[in-house]
């Protein structure tokens, strides 16, 4: 977290929305001999978003590239809206709040590069992974000592649950 900002009253995110290339990932791009693309994502992250959404939350997709594989990823997860392919990230976040009927103080979004800071300029808690330009890590509030695509949006998912009083549940549950 800079020195200038606080963090926000948490409990009030219901909603988080994630950038791929650089967040889910650790912005590698893999192509094979015949131009088929394929991403590398954290197990971690994966349970974490299960986590979240099991505790009543949602969360979705808003990328600037597309590929499969993101789907792919957000259907075994249960990830929805997914938005890829954006040149306007933020008329995209409008339109999910809107069709799911968010404000957007309740929305946490997590990116990484220039194309974020208009989405992060604008929702209730903007983070960033520590692999994140600096340019968008000095205009976050929080930033996570992991990297994207090794376990930042974990560390996330961690940090609001447990400002949320949830965090202990999860852990209780699976210590049986």
């Amino acid at each position: 977290m800079s020195e200038s900002q606080t963090e926000p009253d948490l409990e009030r995110i219901r909603f988080l929305v994630l950038d791929v290339d650089g967040v889910l990932t650790d912005g590698g791009i893999l192509v094979d001999d015949d131009a088929r693309e394929s991403k590398h994502f954290d197990v971690y992250d994966g349970i974490a978003i299960r986590w979240w959404i099991q505790a009543g939350h949602n969360v979705a997709i808003l990328s600037g590239r597309s590929c499969r594989a993101v789907d792919h990823r957000a259907a075994e997860l249960g990830i929805s809206p997914v938005v890829q392919g954006s040149k306007d990230k933020v008329m995209h976040l409008e339109r999910m709040l809107r069709d799911l009927e968010f404000t957007m103080d309740e929305v946490c979004y997590i990116g990484d590069d220039l194309p974020d800071l208009g989405v992060m300029r604008r929702v209730g808690f903007a983070v960033a992974p520590a692999n994140a330009r600096p340019e968008v890590k000095e205009r976050v509030p929080f930033v996570t000592r992991a990297g994207g695509g090794c376990g930042a949006v974990r560390e996330l998912i961690e940090h609001l649950l447990r400002a949320q009083g949830r965090w202990q549940s999860i852990v209780d549950r699976h210590d049986v």
